[in-house]
């Protein structure tokens, strides 16, 4: 990409699409487009292609979605099928009618098999079960990552699909039920510190209820490094296969929480409710791929935990 090149970052106030934004500013490019869901909405077909019509727009970065933590894709798997299917569909067919030089689509380790062996190659796609909780989100994301795969075949048209590890960071959700993991822990860590008896009118011995059983095994990684990954990747890889993009950090549940608590300062304890699901049981993603292109992560676990925590303490509270 050249740095006069204009691009445009849909999803721009999410995880991801604030963190590329960050990003391309940090490296210099100064001609970024972003548009609200007033500005334009990305489900509606017209209004897409508007968007493209109205600006010459050389590159895309599609981090818009529906996302959401297992409780939010189970209870509205139609809301994360529809939409999710209607914004890929929209933007990769009119960024192509537009003459868009190259698309980067972002993907997600959770559209993997449920069984897939580990760690998780991109040819593992479509070669088993889906996980039940997420599978609206999961046959979106697949149908989005063949759409490109299917554009560049028969039209030409140039496009990354990326395939991230479970993200986390600044700008995330953080709703105590319907986020991801970390956010939802870090809320919810954090308003349990101040937890008072009012009868009693002290302190309480606070207690945070967390999903599963805490075995399944994760690999997390923070959104400036995965905004980092999808520049590199439109810079340096020229396939419209997909590609992994992984932290190489696996950790379990119960580490993970054990770990917020530290970081937020929480000492209560900490319930597993085994009547919850746990979701896959483990699947760390093989990124050697865009590893022997140079690419490595940057930030650590806890260090990307406690950049989170104090981003939520100055935005959420």
């Amino acid at each position: 990409m050249e740095k006069h090149s204009t691009i445009f970052v849909a999803g721009h106030k999410g995880l991801v699409g604030s963190a590329i934004v960050r990003k391309l500013k940090e490296q210099g490019y100064t001609n970024i487009i972003t548009r609200n869901r007033q500005q334009c909405d990305l489900t509606n077909p017209i209004q897409v292609k508007a968007l493209f019509e109205e600006n010459e727009i050389d590159y895309v970065f599609d981090a818009a979605a529906r996302v959401g933590g297992i409780k939010a894709n189970d209870t509205y798997s139609a809301e994360f099928i529809y939409e999710n299917t209607m914004i890929q569909t929209n933007l990769i067919h009119y960024a192509y009618k537009y003459f868009v030089k190259k698309f980067c689509f972002l993907g997600s380790v959770c559209i993997y098999p449920k069984y897939a062996p580990t760690p998780v190659k991109e040819e593992s796609l479509l070669c088993g079960e889906l996980e039940p909780t997420n599978e609206g989100y999961a046959v979106a994301k697949i149908h989005g990552i063949e759409m490109l795969k299917m554009y560049n075949k028969q039209y030409g048209f140039k496009g990354v699909s990326i395939m991230p590890c479970n993200l986390y960071g600044m700008g995330d959700n953080f709703h105590p039920e319907n986020s991801h993991v970390i956010p939802g822990m870090i809320r919810r860590f954090h308003e349990a510190k101040g937890q008072v008896d009012h009868d009693l009118g002290g302190p309480v011995t606070p207690t945070v209820s967390c999903w599963g059983d805490g075995t399944p095994m994760r690999e997390f990684m923070y959104s400036d490094d995965i905004a980092d990954a999808c520049v590199f990747a439109m810079d340096h890889y020229e396939n419209a296969e997909l590609i992994n993009v992984g932290s190489g950090e696996d950790v379990s549940i119960k580490e993970l929480a054990e770990t917020i608590a530290s970081v937020t300062g929480y000492e209560g304890e900490i319930v597993w409710d085994t009547t919850k699901p746990n979701g896959t049981p483990k699947r760390p993603l093989d990124y050697s791929k865009i590893s022997a292109l140079g690419w490595k992560p940057k930030h650590k676990l806890r260090e990307g935990l406690e950049k989170s925590y104090q981003w939520f303490l100055e935005n959420c509270v």
